[in-house]
């Protein structure tokens, strides 16, 4: 055999063999199988990649950018109610603390901006401006939500009426029990002109405890707050404020302090302020 014959041989011997291999890799490519025994060779002979010969992608298209955030990364300042924000002294003050121990002073005060009350009533109403407001959308909102109507039986009592007022029941009823019910003269909330005994329209239980249980007084006791209203004298507190329990009184102390004191169940201004009991006159 010449030699310019057997180099033209194995050139044709390599080419068919490259074919037929390159045909083996693309079936198996094709068909996802490989046998055992070529993968066992493939991964006995073929070397580990190193972390410096793994392909670094190249990423062709950039996906969507996100938007700089907006607005401050600090979370949000949540405000403190501040307690000494009003005086629970000076008259004038919608927080002022009348009780057995803390007469008014001067004990003739008179609400310098007292107006008529337009709601329903047995006797016409008078209370500073900011509570007269309230009470209107409070009657308003329990006709609204329950579809029954409330009425004002007293509202402001000035010096002389109390006086009056405090003699008649000590006529009745004598000193002792008068002073669990009825505020001598000077130490009277109705003298602040922020506080209002409310029954039903039409009276049932009128200035009596089973008020309490009507719907107009559940609710009362269960809404007031949202309008800035306190029910003054609940009926286990009768040691700390020294009256017996009276569902229909409500005092105006704004809606900021109601809150606070139904955020905390607190249900008396002496023990929200930290003030002594006053179960009786000194």
């Amino acid at each position: 055999m010449s030699p310019s014959f057997r180099r033209r041989r194995i050139v044709a011997l390599t080419v068919v063999g490259a074919v037929l291999a390159g045909g083996a890799l693309v079936v198996g490519t094709i068909s996802g199988q490989a046998t055992h025994s070529l993968a066992g060779v493939v991964a006995s002979s073929a070397p580990s990649p190193t972390p410096a010969s793994l392909p670094i992608p190249v990423h062709t298209q950039a996906g969507p950018s996100r938007p700089a955030p907006t607005g401050s990364q600090h979370p949000a300042t949540v405000p403190t109610f501040n307690g000494s924000a009003r005086s629970i002294d000076d008259p004038t003050s919608l927080w002022v603390v009348v009780d057995k121990a803390r007469a008014l002073n001067p004990p003739d005060y008179v609400p310098p901006d007292l107006v008529d009350v337009p709601v329903p009533h047995v006797w016409e109403p008078r209370l500073r401006a900011e509570a007269s407001s309230a009470v209107v959308s409070m009657f308003a909102a329990f006709t609204a939500e329950q579809g029954l109507q409330l009425q004002s039986h007293s509202a402001y009592r000035s010096y002389p009426t109390q006086v009056d007022v405090y003699g008649t029941d000590v006529t009745e009823h004598g000193q002792a029990v008068a002073d669990t019910s009825t505020a001598r003269p000077g130490t009277s909330e109705h003298q602040t002109g922020l506080a209002i005994d409310i029954s039903s329209l039409p009276a049932e239980c009128a200035f009596e405890a089973c008020f309490g249980d009507t719907v107009h007084g559940q609710w009362l006791a269960q809404n007031a707050w949202r309008f800035g209203f306190l029910l003054r004298y609940p009926a286990d507190k009768v040691a700390i404020t020294g009256y017996a329990y009276e569902p229909w009184h409500f005092r105006y102390i704004g809606v900021d302090l109601s809150t606070e004191m139904h955020r905390t169940g607190v249900t008396t201004l002496e023990e929200f302020f930290g003030l002594p009991a006053a179960p009786t006159y000194p």
